[in-house]
């Protein structure tokens, strides 16, 4: 079966993590800190916060705007569920903002309205999670207009993007949004096995999200309430957590950005054969911005019923069958069990609801050899057929 994705380790990351196994360090070492300083120069954001996982850092990042109850959350119903599900750990409500049908990102045209009509209801929401599916940015310059005379605070769910750009920007920096989320799961552009990271320029930010990660715990005099007890003192501040991220993940991590460019220009590589491959199928293939440069964590197609019979569902159990790993990403959050009990119901997204139905991942990841890449195009045109 080839994979829709898969990690892309070789003896240099062996090495890395054998060297930390190795040293006096295995967690709250000197690694974490260069990882953090190795991200946050290469995106240009003034602080970076390495965590044990995407979802912890979206917790802290919410945390740390002080969204709680009686506050809401907004996202899209295309992500994983881990993008909505931040508000309810904090106690705040959940909302969501229909798709763009070509990007499959935020549509800032349903924004728009959505932010005038939360208005007169009085249900505007504290924070805004944009999500950047599949690699390619929001239109951020645009989510940050139209929020700003609402006082919505911006995190930027970039579990997909690591190495994305906007604007001629790398994603993270934070130009548009208090708060940047990278994943670092295997699947993704680089791993550290399980991992994540959340990048700001604001260092109350980055301050109070160090702490939750670690009990609410700090060592510093200036927080302290009491002072001079000796050098083993601490206080905890906050009701923290812990999510800390250890020094062999960031070994890991550390050894996978130094190949970051490479993994992104395979990735490119592929998307640019699948393109040529695939153009005369029935399918609607991923749509670029031109002010956008994708990382190409994934790959949709959607199967076009204006040019084919042939369902979804046929072509994905076709493509299981001849050995390919199609997936498809996402499932609306909006239709899951959890959220339908509080209240949301098929209808309400449209957009989210169509791309859904037609959507398909196919497999993208830097060991796809080109020989393999042929076959899932192969495969995928016998589908169809």
């Amino acid at each position: 079966m080839i994979p829709y994705g898969r990690q892309y380790i070789d003896q240099s990351d062996c090495d890395a993590v054998l060297e930390a196994l190795r040293s006096d360090f295995l967690t709250q070492g000197p690694m974490v800190p260069r990882f953090e300083q190795a991200l946050a120069a290469r995106v240009g954001a003034a602080h970076a916060v390495a965590v044990n996982s995407a979802t912890s850092a979206l917790h802290i990042a919410c945390l740390s705007l002080e969204l709680g109850p009686g506050d809401r959350l907004w996202t899209v119903p295309n992500t994983f569920v881990a993008s909505a599900n931040c508000a309810r750990y904090c106690g705040a409500e959940v909302d969501f903002v229909d798709i763009d049908p070509q990007t499959y990102n935020l549509s800032t045209s349903a924004l728009a309205i959505k932010l005038q009509e939360a208005e007169r209801s009085g249900t505007l929401p504290k924070v805004l999670v944009a999500v950047h599916f599949a690699g390619q940015s929001c239109d951020m310059a645009a989510v940050r207009a139209l929020t700003r005379s609402y006082g919505v605070r911006i995190i930027e769910d970039a579990s997909h993007a690591v190495g994305g750009r906007y604007q001629g920007s790398e994603v993270g920096s934070c130009a548009h949004s208090d708060i940047t989320v990278f994943s670092f799961h295997p699947v993704k552009i680089i791993t550290t096995g399980e991992g994540g990271m959340a990048l700001t320029n604001d260092p109350r930010l980055a301050d109070r999200m160090r702490r939750l990660r670690s009990h609410g715990i700090t060592r510093d005099v200036d927080e302290m309430e009491c002072r001079g007890e000796g050098a083993w003192y601490y206080e905890q501040v906050d009701l923290g957590f812990n999510y800390r991220m250890t020094d062999l993940q960031a070994a890991l991590g550390l050894s996978q950005y130094r190949r970051l460019d490479e993994f992104l220009a395979r990735r490119r590589e592929i998307a640019r054969r699948y393109h040529e491959l695939l153009a005369d199928l029935p399918l609607v293939l991923p749509f670029q911005r031109p002010d956008t440069e994708s990382a190409f964590h994934l790959y949709v197609v959607q199967i076009d019923p204006a040019r084919t019979a042939t369902t979804r569902g046929l072509v994905f159990e076709r493509m299981r069958k001849a050995g390919v790993g199609v997936h498809v990403h996402y499932i609306p959050v909006h239709t899951q069990p959890y959220y339908a009990r509080r209240g949301f119901r098929l209808g309400q997204y449209p957009e989210a609801e169509k791309y859904y139905s037609r959507a398909m991942t196919i497999p993208m990841h830097p060991l796809l050899s080109s020989s393999e890449l042929e076959r899932v195009a192969a495969a995928l045109r016998r589908a169809l057929a």
